[in-house]
């Protein structure tokens, strides 16, 4: 679908009608190493996307035509690896969620600090750079194999299932510590290198979309089990 990525700068598409805020981030973001694009719209991301691929997205919920929303879920069917942070002026958390349900990686509210902007691209960025290979390289979980120097999970019948970053560093916390309660702290921080807030969604929303995704018995017991009060944990037999 898309063309390969230039290794030598990290490549960046700011998608916003706002011509000053294009122009600002552009200019910001150059200013830190990046090789920028920009986009007013779905259609121009679109082609800014066929000519060459980008490692991380801005997008603006609030867009002419096609919304951002929609603009995120067909970034993430199309690409597993990109990077999508929400931009967006509403503060309700029901456009987080649902950003983070179709799959963006993280997101912002305006008026936001450019500098609290990079911060999160960075930290994308360098999550998506993937953990030096492990000695034990690849987990087992139930008939499920998480493969952590290559960011891969495999299900019973050996395809890949695509996860998205938020969802990878989740699930690589529960089965690296299989049978130990994982706190939703410290798996924001491995989310987004935050500590987590009370009314931030994005943690169980990432543990919603792997239940859906690895939860196939006809028992309806889940392999991630919630500890009120606690947090998760990885309910599956394992081995390495």
């Amino acid at each position: 679908m898309h063309t390969a990525r230039e290794p030598s700068l990290p490549s960046l598409i700011i998608v916003d009608d706002d011509l000053v805020t294009q122009a600002r981030l552009q200019a910001y973001f150059e200013r830190e190493g990046f090789r920028v694009r920009v986009a007013a719209d779905g259609m121009q991301m679109r082609q800014q996307l066929g000519r060459e691929a980008a490692h991380a997205v801005l997008l603006d919920i609030n867009l002419p035509g096609q919304d951002g929303i929609s603009l995120a879920r067909e970034l993430r069917a199309g690409d597993a690896a990109i990077g999508i942070i929400l931009v967006t002026s509403r503060s309700e958390d029901v456009d987080k969620i649902v950003g983070l349900e179709v799959g963006a990686d993280d997101y912002v509210t305006k008026p936001f600090n450019p500098r609290e902007l990079l911060a999160r691209v960075k930290s994308l960025l360098r999550r998506a750079g993937g953990a030096p290979a492990e000695p034990d390289g690849c987990r087992r979980f139930g008939n499920w194999t998480l493969d952590l120097p290559r960011r891969r999970l495999l299900d019973p019948e050996g395809a890949e299932v695509a996860l998205t970053r938020g969802e990878f560093e989740v699930l690589a916390l529960l089965v690296r510590h299989p049978d130990e309660v994982i706190s939703r702290d410290r798996l924001a921080r491995a989310v987004s290198g935050r500590d987590w807030n009370p009314l931030d969604r994005t943690v169980d929303v990432l543990v919603r979309r792997l239940r859906s995704k690895l939860d196939r018995s006809a028992t309806g017991r889940s392999m991630i089990v919630t500890v009120r009060g606690e947090g998760y944990r990885l309910a599956a037999e394992h081995r390495s």
